[in-house]
């Protein structure tokens, strides 16, 4: 066979492995509204910096007439291109090809990837379509998901690890996306769950849909598996693009610096009036976070999920930085068993990242009551004081206003060797609100207030005498008391005397984080 010849055998293998199950499945994948693997690592990658690895790959099994069903590339397509410049390894299920069930060749081919993302130190970014398991490949597309799930450990603070859902994803397919940094998941189309609805009605007698049960919404809001959700796979896309601008390649690198127009010592006159009168009044701390962060900038994590805390990325000066802040518009910004694993989660990874952590600080407490103390909330409460003790990242910490209790302690304080600690005058430092206090120092005198004019009076010498943050400052808990209007300025410049920060802990092969 001349050379001519052989190079079109290889341009029609190529044009054959690209249309995957076929023409008849691309536009059944069309007609529900969703693309193929190979549009969707188009849209997600830079303009021609796909890299396709494992084109020709395919399936081994022969029983249950797969002997009969090859497709070149098999049920995954896997390489690596460049968001924004900056490389990534990727891989799409694709659900043209038997149903982008998982298989021995489609965990090597994955399996490969991951590897690769490892030995070079670049994300790896997944996006999971598939029926799940391969049943006419048993125990080897156990032994698949099993490679994959040790990979995904061992990349595990080395890598950034992505997942996006962008269809189905159930069964044991759903503990890589779950270990995992972020999973992203669109809205009506995809859904994530252990066990279908069939089952869950033969188990439990449950009547559950499949949106109730996995859809993007209830992992958003109620179990927290889901990150971030979007209206459409294109958003989906898109708003990867725009994390991995706030994260570095591996826990080596620092974050990819930007540069910055917005002034270092822009002021925000109306931070100076953004805390109520009231101390039980509420406001909205996604303010000031707007109010203080470059162009006004915020990417958010976990919008729907315990939203009396707030945690995302936002950049200072063009810097990227991890954003923990309390929201006392919501639950009056109490720490409750899901923003506490919230926030500890996404403290943790920014450690391993390497992003500095800029906390604001307004919370009243734990949240009391018997199902917080069933379900656990002293040893979810213990993750985040873990998270910002184990940190060694630059942390910044600004105290708002309420600052009570154990909740003090654990909002990154200088008692969790917190760098630099500012509060604002309006700030509250005290091991409880004036009112609690009251109750307690001086219940036997207030038995006869019965206006309460008298139980007003000791409540405001306590604010006076306590509740302010001189006290802490004169104890050097906190570093300076500022004006609100100059918190940029001052979070700014307290990162750059952080930049060559070294902190070092006691060797250890790992420490026990009450899970």
């Amino acid at each position: 066979m001349s050379m001519h010849k052989k190079i079109d055998e290889l341009i029609n293998k190529r044009q054959e492995a690209r249309l995957g199950g076929g023409e008849k499945r691309i536009e059944k994948q069309h007609a529900k509204g969703k693309y193929t693997a190979r549009e969707r690592l188009e849209m997600l990658l830079d303009q021609d910096s796909f890299e396709e690895f494992d084109m020709f790959v395919t399936h081994r099994a022969t029983d249950f007439g797969l002997d009969k069903k090859h497709f070149s590339g098999d049920a995954v397509v896997t390489g690596y291109g460049t968001i924004n410049g900056r490389l990534v390894y990727v891989f799409a299920q694709n659900f043209t090809v038997l149903g982008g069930s998982l298989g021995e060749a489609v965990s090597n081919k994955i399996c490969k990837v991951m590897d690769k993302a490892i030995k070079n130190g670049a994300p790896v970014i997944g996006i999971n379509d598939s029926g799940g398991a391969r049943i006419q490949e048993g125990v080897m597309s156990l032994f698949g998901y099993g490679e994959i799930f040790q990979r995904n450990v061992e990349a595990s603070g080395v890598i950034p690890q992505i997942s996006l859902i962008l269809g189905p994803c159930a069964g044991g397919a759903v503990y890589s996306p779950a270990i995992t940094d972020f999973v992203v998941m669109a809205k009506d189309s995809s859904y994530m769950f252990i066990t279908g609805p069939k089952v869950v009605k033969t188990v439990t007698n449950e009547d559950v849909t499949v949106e109730e049960l996995g859809g993007a919404m209830m992992h958003a809001s109620q179990s927290g598996v889901a990150h971030f959700v979007r209206e459409s796979e294109e958003n989906a896309l898109f708003l990867i693009r725009k994390l991995i601008s706030y994260i570095p390649q591996n826990n080596f690198e620092d974050t990819p610096r930007v540069s910055c127009k917005d002034p270092i010592d822009r002021m925000s006159d109306e931070l100076n009036d953004i805390i109520p009168e009231s101390p039980n009044k509420p406001y909205n701390m996604k303010q000031i976070i707007l109010d203080i962060a470059d162009n006004n900038e915020f990417l958010e994590v976990s919008k729907s999920y315990a939203p009396n805390i707030i945690v995302g990325f936002a950049r200072f000066n063009g810097k990227s930085v991890g954003i923990v802040a309390n929201q006392p518009s919501y639950l009056a910004g109490v720490l409750d068993i899901k923003a506490s694993i919230k926030a500890a989660r996404f403290v943790r990874f920014c450690d391993a990242f390497n992003i500095p952590l800029v906390t604001l600080v307004d919370v009243p407490g734990f949240m009391p009551g018997t199902s917080q103390e069933y379900d656990g909330i002293i040893a979810h409460g213990a993750k985040l004081i873990y998270a910002y003790a184990e940190a060694t990242v630059p942390k910044i910490t600004i105290i708002t206003r309420k600052a009570y209790g154990g909740a003090y302690i654990v909002m990154s304080s200088k008692h969790l060797k917190s760098d630099i600690n500012y509060a604002w005058p309006t700030s509250e430092i005290a091991v409880m609100g004036a009112k609690g206090a009251v109750e307690i120092l001086y219940r036997k005198q207030l038995q006869d207030d019965v206006n309460g004019e008298k139980e007003k009076k000791l409540q405001d010498e306590y604010r006076e005498k306590f509740a302010n943050p001189y006290i802490a400052a004169s104890n050097g808990f906190v570093d300076d008391i500022i004006e609100p209007k100059n918190s940029r300025f001052r979070i700014i410049r307290a990162l750059e005397s952080l930049t060559n920060k070294k902190e070092s802990r006691p060797m250890k092969k790992h420490g026990n984080i009450p899970l």
